[in-house]
């Protein structure tokens, strides 16, 4: 997806504001309304943002480095939960066969987690948008971590 100028530059004030609300972009961009904001970033920047667990607006790794912004391919540390954290320990590593969410929700249940497929479903979209696992289409939807499992950290609230 090539960007214009005017969202490039929006992007590079996500980047530089993550994690931020409606109410700053509206102000930054000069905009009239919150619903604008949110109008503006689905159909110019889907791509590039995810809402984080409290609804903030963040950018994606890839908009990070599109925006020149520092890369985060070495290590990366994402809020999330401890359902989040419990995935990251059993998904495979990105040079291994990526599995499937009934897979991952076998594995987890192994590991004496208790969850159901729609939350095990829910939770690797939301490492995805976050750019921690990479889903990979085949068949059936399957997925596995961008990273090595030492390079990624979950913080929860919990922590």
């Amino acid at each position: 997806m090539t960007l214009s100028e005017e969202a490039h530059e929006r992007l590079e004030d996500i980047v530089e504001l993550q994690p931020t609300k409606n109410k700053e972009l509206l102000e930054r961009w000069e905009l009239d309304s919150g619903s604008e904001v949110h109008q503006y970033l689905e159909s110019e920047l889907r791509e590039y943002y995810y809402r984080d667990e409290n609804s903030l607006i963040c950018a994606t790794p890839e908009a990070v480095e599109l925006v020149g912004g520092e890369s985060q391919t070495d290590e990366r540390t994402v809020h999330g939960t401890e359902l989040e954290q419990a995935i990251v320990s059993v998904l495979p590593g990105p040079d291994d066969e990526p599995q499937s969410v009934v897979a991952t929700l076998h594995d987890l249940e192994d590991a004496g987690v208790e969850t159901d497929v729609d939350d095990v479903r829910s939770t690797l979209h939301r490492l995805s948008d976050k750019g921690v696992v990479k889903r990979v289409r085949k068949t059936v939807p399957t997925f596995q971590l961008t990273l090595d499992r030492e390079k990624i950290r979950i913080e929860t609230n919990e922590s």
